[in-house]
């Protein structure tokens, strides 16, 4: 079981190995409560998980060691077990989902781990490192459903209290459920009056789903943007936890983890991946009342590609009202996108791509299709514009 001796060993443990990472006033964030960022987006490898895989290796003994680890990861883990193991001079083989961000695998393959790429997503991975373990004889690092994993990512909870005593409110995502159960096993017994939420994203909801169905179940597939919390099947150790200790589970879409990602990135100056960002997603979204509390959400990875952050950005911007995207069909003739162009003008938006398409079937002969991409301020200024447009005689689609 995990035990507070078990926490603060693992603190015992990490000091001088990880980064104490800070907890930030956040600036603009939410208006109704004092928000606080715990940024562990700033840690070693880029992720809160260096914590529970350094402590659970250290604690191996040495005939563990001498045969090698072997762990499974969408990417976080994965280079939390990699940095460990070069730490110790341990031989380290990590299955990775083929489908992991490309950042995530060089970085691991980068601290001298052994890197096996899987079909699917992080369940496939598993199977794939269980089969290894026993043919090969490595010691298996679970990533999340085991109690030594566990007190090293409650060493977060430890920091909190440390850095934020008057905490009401803690925000934190949920995948396998390790980090949470560490976490809210380590605050629930030195301030239990501290609420202790987990978030996960609409698309991977499997710890939601078996506390509300009060079993552990499978989901029949996942999908997200958050990758580091794409999990199928709650663990058993951790879910049990989550009963004992987390006060609620809530959901958030790919659109409010999204908007999340570029709210922390304009407002605060972080970057964080998808399950980074959940716990800010959920606050921005109204999920969970924190009017006047003072709330911690943890920012629990920054590990994410250029090219996905950029997509992320993109679907962000549009999911604000900050860019829009519409067509109209306008006469083929001189200065008919000219006049166009000039309306747009009149109603303040940048343009930043213009399609002009003459060859569709669906488009008659002597007309032209033109698809704009246009920078707005917000939702009402994008509706004021579609207005202004119809006034104007220009029949808009979406």
């Amino acid at each position: 079981m995990l035990t507070m001796a078990m926490l603060h060993d693992a603190q015992r443990v990490l000091t001088g190995v990880i980064n104490k990472t800070p907890v930030i006033p956040s600036t603009g964030i939410t208006q109704n409560c004092r928000l606080y960022l715990k940024a562990d987006c700033l840690q070693k490898t880029g992720a809160f998980k260096l914590r529970g895989a350094y402590y659970k290796i250290a604690t191996l003994s040495e005939e563990e060691k001498a045969r090698g680890v072997i762990a499974c990861s969408a990417g976080n883990h994965a280079q939390g077990v990699a940095y460990a193991a070069r730490d110790m001079g341990i031989h380290a083989v990590i299955c990775i989902p083929q489908g992991a961000p490309l950042s995530k695998i060089e970085a691991t393959r980068s601290y001298g781990a052994e890197v096996v790429l899987v079909p699917g997503v992080y369940d496939d991975a598993y199977a794939e490192a269980i089969r290894l373990r026993d043919e090969k004889g490595y010691t298996f690092i679970h990533p999340f459903d085991d109690y030594s994993i566990m007190a090293g990512q409650g060493t977060i909870g430890l920091e909190i209290l440390e850095q934020l005593p008057d905490v009401d409110i803690i925000v934190t995502a949920i995948g396998g459920g390790g980090l949470i159960s560490g976490v809210a096993k380590a605050v629930k017994e030195l301030k239990p009056s501290c609420q202790i939420i987990g978030v996960q994203a609409e698309g991977a909801a499997s710890m939601y789903e078996a506390l509300r169905q009060d079993k552990i179940i499978t989901l029949p597939q996942v999908g997200t943007m958050a990758d580091g919390i794409q999990v199928k099947t709650a663990g058993s150790l951790t879910f049990d936890m989550c009963r004992q200790y987390v006060d609620k589970v809530v959901t958030v879409s790919e659109s409010e983890i999204a908007a999340a990602i570029l709210t922390i990135l304009e407002k605060q100056k972080l970057i964080t991946e998808g399950a980074g960002a959940v716990s800010v997603a959920a606050v921005m979204a109204g999920k969970i009342d924190v009017t006047g509390k003072n709330v911690c959400a943890l920012l629990s990875g920054g590990n994410v590609d250029v090219t996905m952050l950029e997509r992320i950005i993109k679907h962000g911007l549009t999911a604000e009202g900050r860019v829009a995207s519409f067509s109209t069909v306008l006469p083929d003739q001189p200065n008919a996108l000219a006049t166009y162009l000039a309306v747009l003008s009149h109603e303040g938006v940048n343009v930043l791509e213009v399609y002009h398409e003459r060859s569709s079937m669906k488009v008659g002969v002597g007309s032209c299709r033109v698809r704009m991409v246009v920078e707005t301020r917000n939702h009402a200024h994008i509706r004021q514009l579609y207005s202004y447009l119809a006034e104007q005689g220009y029949i808009i689609k979406e």
